[in-house]
């Protein structure tokens, strides 16, 4: 498979979830920028995608990612790094989402499991997507990170080099 199929908008997401119910697959779904790939990226989503049958990874968009964490960033395009995301074994879809939360994009899948990072608690997540995923009947996980792994520590070191 070409990994540029696995990229969906959120138009079409609906219908290849669809598409998985009758299959009988379990999706998991986890969001981020993922703005430099590194090892704890690849990692967690590895981890991400043991949780289940398929891995759908919602991408921040550059303007909400912006937003989150700065005028400096994101590094890379939102294009590119979901061409890169579905460039791995782990990742079976990939969508880019402009919203802060991924309310929307959880509330269009209703995943079985939404997993998030290491860096977070359930406590921690809004209200909003928790209750997306209560309503849908799935769960939450949480997986451990690799310490010291991070896309700013490494903007960080190249900044000093």
């Amino acid at each position: 498979m070409d990994f540029r199929a696995k990229i969906f908008t959120l138009e079409t997401l609906p219908v290849w979830r669809e598409q998985l119910r009758a299959e009988r697959k379990k999706l998991a779904v986890t969001n981020g920028c993922f703005d430099i790939l590194h090892l704890g990226h690849v990692n967690y989503l590895a981890a991400a995608r043991a949780q289940a049958d398929v891995l759908l990874v919602g991408v921040n968009s550059d303007a909400s990612i912006r937003q989150l964490k700065g005028a400096g960033r994101p590094v890379n395009a939102e294009s590119d790094r979901a061409l890169v995301l579905a460039a791995l074994q782990s990742v079976d879809a990939v969508c880019v989402f402009d919203d802060l939360r991924a309310t929307r994009l959880l509330t269009l899948v209703r995943p079985d499991i939404y997993v998030k990072g290491g860096d977070y608690s359930v406590e921690q997540l809004p209200q909003e997507e928790r209750d997306v995923i209560t309503q849908c009947g799935g769960r939450i996980v949480v997986l451990g990170h690799v310490p010291g792994k991070s896309t700013s520590a490494l903007i960080e070191k190249i900044t000093k080099l």
